[in-house]
């Protein structure tokens, strides 16, 4: 009958890393402007070579700049707000993200949709001011361009990333048009809720389904829905994932691991 894949973006179809984490900085920059007067270009190296490595706990982009700031206090003891920063380390972080979060959100007096708005607008600003820079800062994996470009199943993207944003690395980086109702981006419901109600469509009925994601934590919630049980589910080993997290899906029967090369296979 035919297939129906519903694509994570980030750390999926493309490696957004070098973009998130330079917007990141620069949206920082607006947002706690007096922590930066001790950082030099060293230390912002410094920054960005880390969020490579701490990309895997990001599950929405104003994270980012959650990351941002925690870095600075590892490094600046005189900023330091937040009580989790005495003794904590880059795997400190990668392990305990999610406890992490929401105790620097109040120490901090943060505010989600604040910080998504800003991260946004930021983002929006380097793209209108240098176009070529801010699609230069993204790449696509190996493969990915042309395997979207000819692709015979039906494509969805599936993204906590802002729909705007990755239709225009769609378009500008890979010359690939997928429609803006394929798209469902940040604001459009938690991914769970998403394949619901791609599998309710009228016309993807009979169609079999694929979820391609880079994020362990995601699938599991898809395990948890009995309403999801018809969906092929796949961790990506070339995403923003750990070696921990691909061990334990190994022996989750329900997940795939893919490969790169065998994900371009399949999708033509």
């Amino acid at each position: 009958m035919g297939e129906l894949y519903a694509l994570d973006f980030d750390g999926v179809v493309c490696d957004s890393c070098g973009e998130s984490s330079l917007s990141a900085l620069k949206a920082s920059k607006i947002r706690w402007p007096a922590l930066f007067n001790q950082v030099d270009s060293a230390l912002e190296e410094w920054i960005i070579d880390q969020m490579h490595v701490l990309r895997p706990v990001v599950e929405t982009g104003y994270e980012n700049l959650l990351l941002v700031r925690l870095l600075l206090e590892l490094q600046i003891p005189s900023i330091q707000k937040s009580s989790v920063v005495a003794g904590l380390t880059i795997d400190g972080i990668l392990e305990n993200w999610s406890k992490l979060k929401p105790v620097i959100m109040e120490e901090w007096n943060e505010n989600r949709d604040s910080l998504v708005e800003l991260f946004g607008k930021v983002r929006d600003e380097w793209l209108e001011n240098d176009l070529s820079g801010w699609i230069g800062a993204n790449r696509f994996y190996p493969g990915i361009t042309d395997a979207l470009r000819f692709a015979s199943s039906k494509v969805y993207i599936v993204t906590t990333k802002q729909s705007r944003f990755a239709d225009a690395l769609l378009r500008e980086l890979a010359g690939v048009t997928i429609p803006s109702e394929r798209i469902y981006g940040l604001g459009t419901g938690p991914k769970v809720e998403v394949l619901k109600q791609l599998q309710n469509k009228p016309e993807n009925q009979g169609l079999t389904l694929h979820f391609v994601e880079d994020r362990l934590a995601t699938l599991k919630n898809v395990i948890k829905e009995p309403e999801l049980d018809q969906w092929n589910l796949y961790l990506v080993k070339w995403g923003y994932n750990t070696q921990k997290e691909r061990d334990e899906a190994e022996s989750i029967p329900r997940i795939k691991m893919l490969e790169l090369s065998d994900f371009s296979k399949k999708l033509k």
